[in-house]
């Protein structure tokens, strides 16, 4: 399958180079960019992508407003958004998770990220920027100190291993690397995880970590 993505962002300079990184990929294809708010809610219609790449300040309305568009309410059919911004405000953070982003990343976080954020989006996962990944949880357990459940069915070795990588915002090819297995192994692991949990993606099982002490 083809992940079709369209590209939002007031800079051509950045649209050309996210173009070029994921044009590169074999199953990835930008079919629309748009420089303002408008225009990508009007070429989102008509290009119906899988995904957007979504800056935040941006003619109106802003990235967050488009993201709220696209993607809130959970509605059949509608695209993926990542936001990708210079801006790691909380306030942002916040405010794109809430609105239904599936992703939040900085834009200097790499050809690697950038690509395994996409299709984390199309899997329904959500992928976090490390450094924000970070801020964002220790927050969460400091404000929030409730008890987190352990698993009805116990968690390997292994399976804990992958979970403290989550937690230290690592992509899965990072923890491959880390652990000496391959990528696929680690999807694994991590399939294994949320059903054990009942979590839904990485953030809620690197949440899940700090509450149970398995991260600091």
């Amino acid at each position: 399958m083809t992940i079709r993505i369209l590209v939002a962002d007031d800079q051509h300079l950045v649209r050309a180079g996210f173009r070029m990184v994921l044009s590169a990929e074999s199953d990835m294809e930008v079919v629309a960019e748009a420089a303002d708010g408008a225009s990508a809610l009007s070429l989102a219609r008509e290009t119906q992508p899988d995904v957007c790449l979504v800056d935040i300040r941006m003619p109106p309305p802003d990235g967050l407003e488009v993201t709220r568009r696209l993607a809130g309410g959970g509605r059949p059919g509608a695209p993926k958004v990542v936001v990708v911004t210079t801006f790691d405000l909380d306030e942002y953070v916040y405010t794109a998770l809430s609105n239904g982003a599936s992703g939040f990343l900085l834009k200097d976080a790499g050809p690697a990220l950038l690509t395994e954020a996409v299709r984390a989006a199309v899997r329904g996962d959500a992928m976090v920027a490390p450094q924000i990944t970070l801020r964002l949880l220790q927050h969460f357990t400091k404000s929030r100190r409730r008890a987190a459940h352990e698993p009805a069915e116990p968690l390997t070795d292994r399976e804990e291993e992958v979970i403290q990588g989550i937690a230290r915002g690592l992509t899965n090819p990072e923890i491959a690397a880390e652990l000496y297995i391959a990528p696929s192994t680690v999807k694994t692991h991590l399939g294994s995880v949320q059903a054990k949990l009942g979590l839904r993606n990485r953030v809620e099982i690197a949440a899940w970590a700090f509450r149970t002490g398995r991260a600091e």
